[in-house]
Formats: C-alpha cells, structure tokens, sequence
C-alpha cells in the first residue's frame, strides 16, 4: 500500500488542530460527570411547564350571569359584530416573491 505523504499531512494538522479546541478546564471530571451537561434541555423542559398558581398583574374582571346571558341571546338572535379578519400571509405562485 502506498501512502502520500501529500494527503495524509493535511488530515494530521487538521486533526491536531481540533483536538487543541477541547475543553479541559478543569470542570470535567470524568468519573462523576460533566455537572451542566443537559442544562440546555432542563431548561427548555422547565419552559414548557404551565404555572399552576399565576399570579397577573391585573386581577380577572368580575363576571355575572346576566351578562352572560345577554351575550347568547344576542349571539342566538344574530345581533353580534362580525369579526373583522386579517391575513398575515399572501399566497406566491411561482419561483419566487413578487
């Protein structure tokens, strides 16, 4: 087998040079563990949880009944206010945007 010297130099720098990149500070002990590895996804986990008990900065308006009963008549009878509706996108057809 014949080995070029030409191609196998380049690799071995390369190789050396990451291997110069590691982290060795003194954090990583390999018998008990990297301590922050997974903080990344403990704290996307930890952002996904709801709250059970939130606390508002402004409290949740009184309701009544007689309120809401107004509400559904009117919506029965057809005496309510058409939403007004937005688009947030347009469609493009073709190669690209116009």
């Amino acid at each position: 087998m014949n080995i070029d010297a030409k191609r196998i130099l380049p690799i071995a720098g390369a190789a050396l040079a990451l291997a110069a990149c590691t982290n060795n500070d003194g954090r990583l002990d390999l018998t008990q563990g990297d301590p922050t590895w997974g903080d990344a996804n403990r704290a996307t986990m930890a952002a996904q949880v709801v709250d059970p008990s939130p606390e508002y900065d402004t409290p949740i308006p009184p309701t009544s009944a007689t309120n809401a009963v107004r509400a559904i008549d009117a919506y029965n009878e057809g005496n309510v206010e058409e939403v007004e509706t937005i688009s947030t996108t347009r469609a493009v057809s073709g190669s690209g945007p116009n």
